[in-house]
């Protein structure tokens, strides 16, 4: 991926220092785990498609080792899902930079369809 930028900016006539390219990659949307033990409930009628998420690598989970933290604004509501953390946390184990960002609010019963979010790496 990074010859295909080195030669966009060759192609355009542009050094480095004149232009930055910069890739993304979205994991398509799933659910927040856990939104119904952290402070989602109380941050529901705040939170708006769109919005900026951070995710946290969580080493030190005692429960999975491969565990992402999903906060907005600084609060926790819940994990990447277990079923799809391990790719995402050696990628950021490794350095990649990963942020996330809400697509879908559904109100309703189910924890599991509140919060549909996507992971979006950036290089």
């Amino acid at each position: 991926m990074r010859w295909a930028s080195a030669f966009l900016i060759a192609l355009l006539g542009l050094g480095a220092a004149q232009a930055e390219v910069t890739t993304r990659m979205v994991w398509g949307a799933q659910p927040v785990a856990g939104f119904q033990y952290y402070a989602g409930k109380r941050l529901w009628e705040g939170l708006k498609v769109g919005d900026a998420l951070t995710l946290v690598r969580d080493a030190g989970n005692p429960h999975d080792a491969n565990a992402i933290r999903i906060e907005w604004r600084g609060e926790m509501l819940g994990h990447v899902p277990r079923a799809g953390n391990t790719s995402v946390a050696k990628l950021m184990d490794k350095g990649v930079k990963v942020s996330g960002r809400i697509v879908h609010l559904q109100p309703g019963r189910s924890h599991w369809q509140r919060i549909m979010f996507e992971i979006v790496l950036d290089e």
